[in-house]
Formats: C-alpha cells, sequence, structure tokens
C-alpha cells in the first residue's frame, strides 16, 4: 500500500481542516444569502411564504444538501479519487478503460465548469459589493448608479487573481480564519432566530420536500427546484478542489460545515414564518431575509462579513479551474502548459495562463452585465450539466470498478433523476443570462474537441523508429568532414514512452531533412513524479559514446529546465568515460571540456498537398493555432536563452496523388532568308 507521503497527500491536521474551510466550502457557504430570497421572490414576495410553503422549501434545501453534497460528492465521488487527485477529469481517468465514449462526458462536465469558474468570482464579488449599498454610509460612497460598482469589483477581482501565485496553501491560511467565523455567524443567527419558533424542525421530514412540489401554495411548481440547486452549486468544487486540501481534511470539516448551513436554513425560515404577516416589509425593495433576520445593530457587521465571504467564495472555483485544466492537459484535451507548485502538495498547483484568462473572463463578464441582477440569472445552469455528467461517469465507477451494480443503477436513478429535474427547472434561465454560461462552455468545449481529435489524427501517422538501428548511420553522419559541424551536441526532445525509440521525424530531420552533423545526439524525456523533490536521470548509449537516449525523473516541484541538468550529465558522462572530451576551441575564460548545445524543436504543419479529409485539415488548423497560444516549449523546459532550431515537418508522409506535368517542346519557327 502507498504512503501518503508517496503520493504527497496532505496530512489530517486542525491547521489543513481550517485551510479546507478557506478553500474549498466559499462557494457552498455563500448560499445562504440568496437562496431563501431567490425562492420568496419567485412565490410573490413574503405575503405568499406560509407555513407549509417555509417547511416544504426548507425541506427542499436541507434534504438536497444532504443527498448531492453529502451523500453523492463526500461519501461516493470522493472514494473515487485518482491519486489523491479529484474532479470529472480524474474521475474519467479512472472508469476510461471500459468504454470509449466516456470521453463526451468528461469533456462536457469539464467545460461547463469551467465557464461556471469564470462566471462565479464576477458573480460574488459584484453581489457582495452591491451589498454594502445596505449600510448608509458605503451607500454615499458608492454613489447612484453602478460605474463605482463596476470598478470596485474590478479592482477586487484583479487582487483576487494577482494572489493565487502564492498557492492554494498561503491562500487558505489567510481565508480560513475568516470563513471560520462565517460559519460560526451563520450558526449563531440560525439559532437565534429559531430559538423561539423550533416548528422549523418539522422541515427535516423529507415527506414536506415531495409535497411542496405539488403544492398548491407553491407558484413556482417544479420551477422552485432552480432557486433550491442554488445551495448546493459548490459540491462539485469541493470533489474538483479534494487534492489542494486532502480529502481526509474535508472529512472532518464538511460535517460543521453542513451544520451552520442548515441551522441558518432553518433560522431564515423561523423568521419567515414569524414575519409573514408583518406588512411593514411587504414594500422593502430587495428583501433578503438572511439579512433581515439579523439584529439592526449587527447588520454592519454582517454584512462586511458576508462581503469578504462572497469573494472567498470565488477561490473554490479558481483552485478547481487550476486541477481540471492540469488534468486536461494530461489526457490531451488541452495544450501543454506551464504549471507551478508553490507547495510541497503535488494537489496544490498554479498555472499562470489559466489564471490570466480567467482573469480577464471575469472581468468582462462584470463590464458586460453591469450589475449582480442580471449576472445571477446565468448563475447555476452549467454547473447542473456538470453534476449530471459526473454522475453518470460515478455510475461507471461503481458498476465496473467498484462491482455494485444494484447500488451503481440505484444511484443512477435517483442522482440521474434528480439533477436531470434541476437542469430543466434551470432552463428557463437561459434567455435571462443563462446563454452566457452555455456559450463559454461551448467555446471550451470546442477547445478540447480540438485538442483532442488533432492528437488522434497526429498519432494515426505517429512512427516511432528503434534508435540502435540507426547508430552506424549517425556515426557516419558524425565524421563525414565534408558537412559542417552543425554543433557539439544536438539534442531533441522526445515524448516516447519507451527507452531504445523515438520519433520518425526526428531522424528525418537529423538525417534528411538537413543532414546535421555532430559530436553527441541527444534524445530526451521527461517523466515527472508524484514526490515534490527528486532530481534522477537514466541514460542508454546503445554501446556508442555519441548516441545517448536519457530519461529525466523529476519531482513535481522541480523546474523542468532542461538545459542546466543536461550540462551536469554530459560532465557526469565525461568523467565516467563514455563521452570523448569536447573541447571548447573559443571562450571568454578558459575553454572548457563541455561542447555547444543546439536544441531542435520539431512542429508540425498541414501542407496542401497532405493526403488528409477536409474535416481533420480544419482540426488540425485550429489544434495548431490554439497551440501558438498556449505557449512555445522553449518556455515549459527552461530554453529561453539557448540555442534552438525550430523546424517545420509535414504532418502527413503520404501525399495526395497529383497529375504529373507534361513537357512541351517549343515549335520550330520557319525564318525566311
Amino acid at each position: 500500500m502507498k504512503t501518503l507521503k508517496n503520493h504527497g497527500e496532505i496530512p489530517i491536521s486542525a491547521a489543513a481542516a481550517l485551510v479546507a474551510i478557506g478553500v474549498v466550502y466559499g462557494d457552498i457557504g455563500t448560499s445562504p444569502m440568496y437562496v431563501m430570497k431567490s425562492i420568496m421572490a419567485g412565490n410573490g414576495g413574503l405575503s405568499s411564504m406560509g407555513v407549509e410553503l417555509v417547511l416544504g422549501s426548507l425541506s427542499l434545501v436541507i434534504w438536497t444538501v444532504i443527498l448531492l453534497t453529502t451523500v453523492k460528492y463526500v461519501m461516493v465521488a470522493m472514494q473515487a479519487d485518482n491519486h489523491g487527485e479529484g474532479g470529472i477529469f480524474s474521475l474519467y481517468s479512472i472508469v476510461r478503460r471500459y468504454r470509449k465514449n466516456l470521453i463526451a462526458f468528461a469533456m462536457i462536465g469539464g467545460a461547463a465548469l469551467l465557464a461556471d469558474g469564470v462566471l462565479t468570482p464576477a458573480v460574488t464579488v459584484t453581489t457582495a459589493i452591491e451589498g454594502l449599498r445596505s449600510i448608509p454610509t458605503f451607500d454615499a460612497l458608492l454613489q447612484d448608479g453602478q460605474a463605482r460598482i463596476v470598478q470596485i469589483t474590478l479592482l477586487i477581482i484583479a487582487v483576487l487573481f494577482l494572489i493565487q501565485r502564492a498557492g492554494t496553501s498561503s491562500i487558505g491560511k489567510a481565508f480560513g480564519p475568516i470563513m471560520m467565523v462565517w460559519f460560526l455567524f451563520l450558526a449563531g443567527m440560525g439559532i437565534y432566530n429559531m430559538s423561539g419558533n423550533l416548528t422549523v424542525l418539522q422541515a427535516l421530514n423529507p415527506a414536506l420536500a415531495l409535497k411542496v412540489l405539488v403544492g398548491p401554495y407553491n407558484k413556482m411548481g417544479f420551477f422552485i427546484l432552480g432557486s433550491v440547486f442554488l445551495a448546493t452549486t459548490g459540491a462539485e468544487a469541493l470533489y474538483s478542489d479534494m487534492g489542494h486540501v486532502g480529502k481526509g481534511n474535508i472529512y472532518i470539516s464538511w460535517p460543521f460545515v453542513k451544520v451552520c448551513l442548515i441551522l441558518n436554513y432553518l433560522g431564515q425560515g423561523a423568521w419567515l414564518i414569524e414575519n409573514q404577516s408583518n406588512k411593514a416589509l411587504y414594500d422593502l425593495e430587495d428583501l433578503n431575509p438572511f439579512f433581515q433576520m439579523i439584529p439592526q445593530d449587527m447588520r454592519p457587521i454582517a454584512v462586511l462579513l458576508s462581503t469578504a465571504a462572497a469573494i472567498i467564495a470565488s477561490q473554490a472555483l479558481i483552485t478547481g479551474a487550476f486541477t481540471l485544466v492540469a488534468e486536461a492537459c494530461k489526457l490531451d484535451l488541452m495544450p501543454h502548459m506551464q504549471i507551478i507548485y508553490p507547495a510541497k502538495t503535488k494537489g496544490q498547483l498554479y498555472i499562470p495562463l489559466v489564471n490570466t484568462c480567467l482573469w480577464v473572463g471575469c472581468s468582462v463578464l462584470v463590464l458586460y452585465f453591469q450589475s449582480s441582477q442580471r449576472m445571477e440569472a446565468a448563475y447555476g445552469l452549467a454547473i447542473t450539466v456538470t453534476m449530471l455528467m459526473t454522475t453518470i461517469l460515478l455510475f461507471v465507477y461503481l458498476r465496473q470498478q467498484k462491482k455494485r451494480g444494484m447500488l451503481a443503477y440505484l444511484f443512477l436513478v435517483l442522482f440521474g433523476g434528480l439533477e436531470s429535474m434541476f437542469l430543466l427547472s434551470s432552463l428557463t434561465k437561459f434567455v435571462e443570462g443563462g446563454y452566457v454560461a452555455v456559450g463559454l462552455a461551448a467555446v471550451l468545449l470546442a477547445v478540447m474537441f480540438i485538442w483532442y481529435r488533432g492528437t488522434q489524427v497526429e498519432e494515426s501517422q505517429a512512427i516511432y523508429l528503434n534508435v540502435e538501428k540507426y547508430a552506424d548511420i549517425l556515426a557516419q553522419l558524425r565524421d563525414d568532414e565534408s558537412l559542417p559541424m552543425f554543433t557539439d551536441n544536438l539534442v531533441y526532445l522526445t515524448k516516447s514512452r519507451y527507452r531504445n525509440f523515438v520519433e520518425r521525424d526526428i531522424m528525418y530531420s537529423i538525417l534528411e531533412r538537413d543532414p546535421k552533423r555532430a559530436k553527441a545526439y541527444w534524445f530526451i524525456s521527461i517523466n515527472v513524479q508524484d514526490v515534490p523533490y527528486k532530481r534522477e536521470y537514466e541514460v542508454e548509449s546503445f554501446g556508442t559514446n555519441y548516441i545517448f537516449r536519457v530519461q529525466l525523473n523529476l519531482g513535481f516541484k522541480e523546474n523542468q529546465r532542461v538545459n542546466i541538468y543536461l550540462r551536469q550529465i554530459v560532465q557526469d558522462l565525461i568523467q565516467a568515460g563514455e563521452l570523448p572530451h569536447q573541447q571548447q576551441r573559443y571562450a571568454v575564460q578558459t575553454p572548457g571540456i563541455v561542447g555547444g548545445f543546439k536544441f531542435c524543436i520539431i512542429r508540425k504543419r498541414v501542407v496542401p498537398e497532405s493526403d488528409i479529409l477536409a474535416a481533420d485539415r480544419g482540426i488540425l488548423t485550429a489544434k495548431y493555432a490554439i497551440r501558438h497560444v498556449a505557449g512555445s516549449p522553449a518556455r515549459w523546459y527552461g530554453l529561453e536563452n539557448s540555442l534552438l532550431a525550430v523546424e517545420y515537418l509535414p504532418l502527413f508522409v503520404k501525399m495526395k496523388a497529383t497529375e504529373p506535368l507534361t513537357r512541351k517542346y517549343p515549335e520550330k519557327e520557319e525564318t525566311s532568308v
């Protein structure tokens, strides 16, 4: 059995649980601010909130949290971890061998969750800043209109994304205590309001949840589920963030969070029942039972605390987005990106390009929607799709991996049916703003499909050659003094998983494209390990002193600066007598025993003559455009200051058959004397 240390997982501790509270529960922890408000508004306001409607709505909320978050995600989904990592792509990595078409469910769910990750910070931060208007002092500072609110929101979003480089652990240590106070405050206000009216405890009866869906007192009918679903929108992010905080710390912290949330919902229900006939509140604009149930003297503190909690809520989706993209890169659903590990745990990562894209996307949405009311219409629709896709993959996991046939079908019927109802009830949000989330998800899905299909097309023509068979011809090339010396050490990066093999394109580049004479030929691959710090290498020389197949085994926190590692390897081999001295002829100081290096990077491209279907040609053209945006391998492997030779090779060796040219001879002209 592998230990936690081998996996790089985070051990269970009070400090780590506090980090989890600051990182994982922000989204689900702010749901009490708008769930009951949305239900009340959908039913026509405070006057319509009779005892039966309140108890039924509370029962729906409580059992949705219990079933979707506790049972589905905490008890079932978190068991399906991939070496400590969670999220829909990690789940797909476990079950993909059972059915080939499962990739479609993973791509749809991942795209929808990433789209929600763009929308959530924009919604929560804007909502928080607008909430400051309930305090007269802040309302005067914000002035009329939304311009000042938009400016402050954009500033806060910028700061939020700028601090991501510090890492999940550092952010969690800062956010954890704030969220701990927030959850204790939620529980305290809930107990304060329900202490005089324990009638709300009847909401724990699930029969009331079923009754309210068909009761005449519920004006929303079936579509009340669209509002209820907001109580559990952070559940998918909880699963995705598992690798950032360790699932053990979620296990010990979730019961505390769940109790605090349920107590607050019960407190809001007690306040609604008590004030249902309070006509003085009927005309109050934007009535929110969450704030109204708080004593007047404490309301400014509550607004400031909820503002901080709402801002922190964005963190769960941001860290989840990093995990999703990292897993997508491993599955060849997205281009290779630079990944930084600020902490010693592999799950705690930071991806600069993703952070920038989320930042820009959130800022654009704030500028487009301007107000939280318009943004909320788009909120929650995409995440229902992700949850449904996760349910399908978990069904396969339970049935195939765990061999729980009956339980798997029961799981699919229960959660698939429940989430399908939530999805249908949320479709009413599409025309009101949900089209933005759907549009974002569609763009992300297109990127994944293009990259995945493009990789399939490339691999269909990939040919690997045994390096050992080319030892003699490489020796001839090395000794051919009729050719100029290209470099002392010619280096290629290979993706081949086999020690003796490299891509055909590499040999074509050396021998045919433009014969490259060198003293030594190096073929290097990188194998990232599951431990933070490790620096090892393996070398196969094929019985020569001029061909070297190197595999770098690096910890996930190690910089992948290939040029630095290669210089040490060369010196080691020279000292061991496996590589002849490479005396430098010219040097600023004393010439060394290691010659120069040149790295050759091969890029594929589609040429007009390539024998390829028109659809695949378009896919590859789009893939290479995406690759250009994602950055250069020179940056990934620390080769910015190295000598580089970039070669573009045609993707397909097979070319279209073309009609031969017919030679035409000029006719002889008659000349007269």
